[in-house]
């Protein structure tokens, strides 16, 4: 019996992701540096209203808030033995939305990095890292997911061991890197070669692709690379953040991608080869809604090129490792779950 994204994925075109957890959680009252994943036990009304907003906006994939919900990250902030209850009661939480919604709606346990840096390039064996993902993906499983997401991922061995964590636990899964360092991983993969590097390593996952990013024309430029060398019939995902981040005159965070820039690159994602098409950080549910409309209307395109993709999106940034880490440093970018949240 196939999984109930491979089963959609049938009978779509393409399909429609969400956006991102975290800027919806600090438009709620989040403070910066605080754990959202802790609100899943906390107040569960305000992340069901976040689902919610998704789903009403056209979202067809809810992802949990668990990106950061493993041992290592609790490590960091919260006590290690939540790490159960907390994803198992965000998965729930998502169930309980997506069943009451008149349209099948896939509920994705998110899986972001661990944070810790694996052997031979750190001190932490593999073997671990695993551990602690099998330990997350069991409890999103008895919360209820209908499959794994494995995300933000650049260093290609913990993509690796979250890939068999989750194959132990007996759930489908996706897996998206992030290419945000001079259009390659922080590891220097470049997005053309991360489909051998998925060949290579066997990773089974339903959908392969790119999120994050410096914002949607890199990202678009990603999917282009991606789509080059996968195999005929992959799935490609896409999830680009919506737009720039800036540091307004309050001290915080914004992105300045529009509804109408999301909804270009939404279109523009899904002719470079992307089927699943969602947002990363600072995507709302307003962007959801416009990228809906616009898939739902604009008639298919060509493949786009570079100009193309700078005349609408604008031109692609590229950065260099130094320029991410001070990025995230001074955002307190974590996506969907690093130390704050996107």
């Amino acid at each position: 019996m196939a999984d109930p994204l491979t089963e959609l994925l049938q009978e779509k075109e393409f399909i429609l992701g969400d956006g991102a957890m975290g800027t919806n959680l600090f438009d709620l009252g989040l403070a910066n540096g605080e754990p959202g994943e802790l609100w899943n036990l906390n107040k569960p009304p305000l992340i069901a209203q976040i689902y919610q907003g998704f789903v009403d906006a056209g979202s067809e994939i809810i992802l949990t808030n668990t990106f950061g919900a493993n041992k290592f990250r609790f490590m960091l902030h919260s006590d290690p033995a939540q790490v159960q209850d907390v994803n198992i009661a965000a998965a729930r939480i998502a169930r309980e939305v997506a069943d009451a919604s008149d349209r099948n709606i896939i509920v994705a346990g998110s899986m972001g990095p661990t944070g810790e840096m694996l052997e031979p390039y750190g001190e932490r064996p593999a073997i671990e890292v695993e551990e602690a993902f099998y330990e997350q993906a069991m409890a999103l499983k008895q919360g209820g997911v209908d499959i794994i997401w494995i995300e933000t991922m650049f260093f290609e061995d913990e993509i690796d061991a979250a890939a068999k964590a989750v194959e132990r636990a007996g759930l489908a899964y996706v897996q998206t890197m992030t290419f945000d360092t001079n259009g390659c991983t922080m590891m220097g993969l470049k997005p053309q070669n991360a489909p051998q590097l998925k060949r290579e390593r066997k990773w089974n996952s339903i959908a392969f692709g790119a999120n994050c990013g410096v914002g949607p024309s890199q990202l678009v430029d990603t999917i282009l690379g991606i789509s080059e060398n996968s195999d005929p019939g992959d799935v490609i995902v896409a999830k680009a953040n919506c737009g720039i981040p800036q540091m307004g005159t309050d001290m915080k965070i914004a992105y300045d991608g529009t509804p109408e820039i999301m909804a270009d690159y939404a279109c523009m994602a899904r002719d470079a080869g992307a089927r699943i098409i969602g947002g990363c950080c600072g995507t709302k549910p307003e962007h959801i809604a416009a990228m809906r409309q616009a898939l739902d209307t604009r008639p298919r395109g060509e493949r786009p090129g570079h100009e193309q993709i700078a005349k609408i999106l604008g031109g692609v940034t590229k950065t260099s490792n130094a320029e991410v880490a001070q990025t995230r440093k001074r955002t307190g970018a974590r996506h969907r779950g690093k130390p704050a949240q996107s």
